[in-house]
């Protein structure tokens, strides 16, 4: 797993060790850049599950504003901030030890709102749909942002009130739905 382009390319980022992340591939990483890199400079972005961080650190390579990263397993949070250190890009990044859905609350809160929200929860535990929700209720989202989620192929269409799947990348056995606020 690397930095596919931007101010930390080519750097080798660590993962969590055993089976509870999935690391997004970096073919599906590097498909998913290049359909949103008229949208990342100067970008506001939050990376959900983070795992690793990887998506995160590739949106701050390429220049996003700030990034802030969730994820409620220690493991990856050591690994999240041990790889912004080695992407030396402490300055432009907020890290939470936190429940996904608790953070949105805390967020709203803060009226903090993100052009770009990046998930990738954890297949088949039934997380996507109310992360999405509430991203939607406390209006996470900036009017003209967009949410990606990365699914499992087999993994339902996405239907709520205020957000539609306007575009929807598939691969193996994953796939990318781009989600934006109905006009």
């Amino acid at each position: 797993m690397r930095v596919i382009s931007g101010s930390a390319r080519g750097l080798k980022l660590k993962s969590p060790e055993g089976l509870n992340t999935r690391p997004t591939a970096d073919r599906i990483k590097e498909s998913l850049f290049n359909i949103i890199s008229p949208y990342i400079y100067g970008c506001s972005f939050l990376d959900l599950f983070s795992g690793s961080g990887a998506i995160g650190i590739e949106a701050l390579s390429r220049g996003a504003k700030d990034a802030t990263f969730v994820d409620f397993n220690k493991d990856s949070i050591n690994i999240i901030k041990q790889n912004i250190s080695l992407a030396r890009l402490e300055q432009k990044s907020t890290v939470y030890n936190i429940d996904v859905l608790n953070i949105i609350d805390m967020l709203a809160k803060n009226n903090k709102k993100f052009d770009i929200i990046f998930l990738d929860p954890p297949y088949d535990k039934g997380l996507l749909l109310p992360t999405l929700k509430k991203i939607e209720q406390f209006k996470l989202l900036k009017e003209d942002g967009f949410i990606i989620c990365e699914q499992h192929i087999k993994e339902p269409e996405i239907i709520l009130d205020k957000l539609y799947t306007y575009r929807t990348k598939e691969y193996k056995i994953t796939k990318m739905v781009f989600l934006e606020y109905k006009n």
